[in-house]
């Protein structure tokens, strides 16, 4: 060598991984000679085969193999130096510089390779008082076992197969007993490289789990199978620190957790459980599951992935509940329903369950035809469909409704089953959905969604859908951005304390007939029947019964109040009385009324189209009926159809002795409805006014009156005999008194006014200006 080399801080040993292919493989410390590299494969150590280059050189050099080493093998580049001496300085010599480098070289070479294989050996920290850590004798030790005592020497111990922990009160046990506590995958052969086919080595570690009723578990690791799992009911639990990823056939459920039929799973521990689909699944067969979780009672389940399949996670009641438990959920990926909450028979049921977290997504470009939701309730044909008090805490959702074509279902909640209760989900985050935060397509009830981020719509798809197959309006939606301080506080629309009170003398209609102010009478049985809103919105009809502090409403007869629902299509009736049934009826924006093709429901009953000639949607109960001894109708949510822009909201009797007391309609802090009467409107208004310009002539003193063939009339809309009348006039009139009356022939809509001069004696002739007369309809 013309120069000694750097003996740099650099490790000694270097290793690779072989892709097959790869024959050059590089090593960064320095060596002295060829021979000083020993070359290993997957531990081997290999004579020959390959040729070194770079010995001499401070920065290392390569190993070339004359054939790649195969792919996955471990490749291993390590300086083994011969502990020699290859020099001898002689008395009196002459000390040449680079002889003494190349030995004080080759000596910190020797100290590196010593220390690399040091750090391989078993010792004590460098912190820790001296202790003993010397064999016992040959003879002390033969068929013993090594182990310390007390003080952290070495001893050793019997080899009678137990072992003791070191507390207090505790027991000699086998070897074989303790470490049967948990039972571990890799003690059936699991792998975990993702390649090998796990399959039987963790179906036979869940079934020596379940005939043992210990915890299985899953270690670190990607557990490949091509065969569905299924971990019996009677297993304690299971616990995984890896992933199970499922490459077997469509139409199967990856893992199923818990016993079927009839068997109940109860108070069992599921922690970390990771199932991801091979492929992702063309999303066509519900059969394809990633996890079926069975019949759990008071369990704790924490999941943590699922993707790639139809349907991710299921829980099922079959012939026996699920219910009691709580589930945490994670990342819910590509499945085309992420959550299913089922029923297989009629005896079954699915209720009480907690969920926390969980975000539920799909890539944009996956299955983007296709609809998907993030949590369904669902159940088999007859099967039970009252799934109740399920709560959801703070779900995520990012469905990507933007696919092909942009308009596919990409909502959070779908309520299928028929007839779920108090499904409650609090601060639901929405990303790439519909302008939905719900589907109910039945009979849903008291459910409620707290929407506490919208990242779409401008901050308005948090609603509620209901197709044509809905019964009920059983939803209520409260997005948090907007004065969230208000929504516990319901608007009123218009209120109707005492119902009698408002009651007066209103023959627009008919003679002899009661209207009643701010509201509109309906007909169940109007002649012709009208077509529009001012056909059926009667000012007063007869048939009602005026008591002292009630009145009574037939069958035949509604009282309701008119809004323009343009805006607000969800409404609150709240009615204090006995065997009223509540009436709605539709309008578009030319006030033409609405057909059954624009249905109406309501929350806690069923809405029923009586047809023509009413044009009613009526609830199929009264609303003081009860469901099992409790009265459950008093409150309905009254949720209009889309093509509405004007509604008629109210009560008829339920029977001929129906009593209505008071009535008021609520919408949400929101919107602010206008309640429609009077003005243009004939309904609902005891006064009517008119007015006309008029140049009085001169009245002469004590008692002058206009001429009574000169006297002025005054139109006043829907003015008639009885009615009470008011005449003003515009100027200063000092001592005139000015009356009205309605012509004696029975002209109606007229009414003729008089003046007289009460001064004893001064005439007094008024400048023109203009009467103002009103009429006002009297109580009853």
């Amino acid at each position: 060598m013309a120069e000694h080399i750097v003996i740099g801080d650099v490790a000694p040993r270097i290793q690779y991984a072989a892709s097959g292919a790869q024959t050059v493989f590089i090593y960064p410390f320095p060596i002295f000679e060829a021979s000083d590299m020993e070359v290993q494969l997957d531990g081997v150590v290999q004579p020959d085969g390959y040729a070194v280059t770079g010995a001499g050189e401070s920065e290392g050099g390569t190993v070339v193999f004359d054939t790649a080493p195969a792919s996955g093998v471990v490749v291993t580049l390590r300086r083994a130096l011969t502990v020699e001496r290859i020099t001898d300085f002689q008395p009196n010599g002459v000390l040449r510089a680079n002889t003494l480098n190349d030995e004080l070289d080759r000596q910190t070479a020797f100290i590196q390779d010593l220390r690399e294989d040091l750090a391989s050996t078993l010792r004590a920290p460098a912190g820790e008082l001296p202790a003993t850590l010397v064999l016992p004798e040959k003879g002390g030790r033969a068929n013993r076992l090594l182990g310390f005592d007390s003080l952290g020497n070495v001893t050793t111990l019997a080899r009678d197969g137990t072992i003791q922990s070191p507390f207090n009160g505790a027991i000699p046990r086998s070897v074989e007993d303790k470490l049967a506590e948990r039972l571990s995958a890799r003690d059936f052969g699991a792998v975990g490289d993702g390649v090998t086919d796990d399959g039987p080595a963790l179906q036979a570690a869940m079934n020596a789990a379940a005939a043992s009723g210990k915890m299985l578990e899953i270690g670190e690791g990607s557990h490949r199978t091509t065969m569905p799992l299924v971990l019996p009911g009677a297993a304690a639990g299971l616990v995984m620190r890896g992933s199970i990823i499922y490459a077997g056939s469509g139409g199967e459920a990856a893992l199923t957790i818990g016993d079927g039929a009839a068997v109940r799973n109860q108070a069992k521990f599921y922690h970390g459980l990771r199932v991801l689909r091979a492929t992702i699944a063309d999303w066509l067969d519900e059969r394809d599951i990633g996890i079926l979780l069975r019949n759990l009672d008071a369990c704790t389940v924490d999941i943590r992935q699922v993707e790639g399949f139809t349907i991710g996670i299921r829980t099922l009641g079959e012939e026996l509940g699920f219910e009691d438990s709580t589930i945490t959920l994670g990342r819910i990926v590509n499945n085309r329903i992420g959550l299913d909450i089922r029923t297989e028979t009629a005896a079954a049921w699915n209720n009480s369950v907690r969920y926390i977290g969980g975000h539920f997504a799909n890539a944009s470009g996956v299955n983007p035809a296709l609809s998907r939701f993030g949590v369904r309730f669902s159940c088999a044909s007859g099967a039970y469909d009252r799934h109740n008090a399920h709560v959801f805490y703070s779900p995520a959702f990012e469905l990507q409704r933007q696919g092909t074509p942009g308009t596919v279902d990409a909502i959070p909640f779908l309520l299928a089953a028929g007839d779920e209760r108090g499904i409650i989900a609090r601060g639901i985050r929405m990303e790439q959905c519909s302008p939905f935060v719900a589907r109910h397509a039945g009979g849903a009830n008291d459910c409620l969604y707290e929407v506490a981020y919208v990242g779409t719509y401008a901050f308005t798809g948090a609603g509620i859908d209901y197709p044509s197959t809905a019964t009920r309006a059983g939803g209520t939606v409260i997005p948090l951005h907007q004065a969230l301080a208000a929504h516990g506080t319901p608007r009123l629309v218009a209120a109707a304390e005492n119902v009698r009170q408002r009651a007066f003398r209103q023959t627009i209609d008919v003679a002899n007939g009661v209207g009643f102010e701010q509201m509109a009478v309906l007909s169940a049985n109007p002649s012709g029947p009208p077509t529009n809103l001012a056909g059926f919105a009667f000012a007063g009809l007869t048939l009602f019964t005026l008591n002292a502090d009630t009145v009574g409403i037939p069958t035949s007869r509604g009282l309701a109040f008119i809004v323009d629902c343009s805006s607000c299509k969800e409404f609150f009736l709240a009615a204090e009385g006995s065997e009223l049934r509540p009436v709605v009826m539709q309008f578009d924006a030319s006030e033409n009324v609405l057909d059954s093709a624009s249905p109406v429901l309501l929350s806690n009953m069923n809405s029923v189209w009586a047809g023509s000639p009413s044009y009613f949607w009526e609830g199929n109960a009264d609303l003081d009926s009860t469901s099992g001894g409790l009265a459950i109708n008093g409150l309905q949510r009254v949720t209009l159809h889309a093509n509405a822009k004007f509604a008629a909201i109210g009560v008829r009797g339920g029977s001929a002795s129906a009593i209505l007391k008071a009535l008021r309609l609520y919408c949400a802090p929101l919107h602010a409805p206008t309640v429609l009467f009077g003005g243009s409107r004939k309904w609902g208004v005891r006064e009517y006014t008119g007015s006309l310009d008029y140049d009085p002539p001169e009245l002469t003193a004590n008692g002058g009156e206009i001429p009574r063939a000169s006297r002025p009339s005054v139109t006043v809309p829907h003015v008639q005999g009885g009615d009470l009348i008011d005449v003003g006039f515009s100027q200063v009139s000092g001592s005139i008194q000015w009356t009205g009356m309605i012509a004696s022939s029975g002209v109606t809509g007229t009414v003729t006014v008089n003046a007289r001069n009460c001064h004893d004696t001064l005439a007094i002739n008024l400048t023109p200006g203009t009467l103002y007369v009103r009429a006002v309809k009297p109580r009853l």
